[in-house]
């Protein structure tokens, strides 16, 4: 089973959702806004894909972050827990699968790593 992780209104998510759809892959969606972030499962991806993958530098929450918070981003440990309580600087999509973990929607990768 592929789980997809994400927030709905984030226009990546969205092209990786109707990309799955269209190939008719089934899939369960985890809301970080709603669920949250699991620091076990953050510390996973960041072991599989890396640090600098899974933390979302570029996007407007990262740079609005105080800058004792935007170096916690540099340790995985500290990561996590940044990326647990501002769960909108984690990389959109990331979608666990059988073969391991992608991070953000390349379709090129994603055709290759999904049946």
């Amino acid at each position: 089973m592929i789980h997809l992780y994400g927030i709905p209104n984030c226009d990546t998510v969205k092209k990786a959702r109707t990309w799955l759809a269209a190939r008719g892959t089934e899939y369960t969606f985890h809301d970080y806004k709603k669920e949250g972030a699991d620091p076990e499962r953050l510390a996973g991806w960041i072991a599989a894909a890396g640090l600098d993958l899974v933390v979302n530098r570029k996007g407007t929450t990262f740079r609005a972050l105080p800058e004792a918070d935007k170096a916690k981003a540099a340790d995985s440990h500290s990561a996590v827990a940044l990326l647990v309580q501002q769960p909108s600087i984690i990389k959109r999509p990331i979608v666990e699968h059988a073969g391991g973990v992608l991070v953000g929607f390349k379709e090129d990768e994603w055709s290759a790593a999904l049946p």
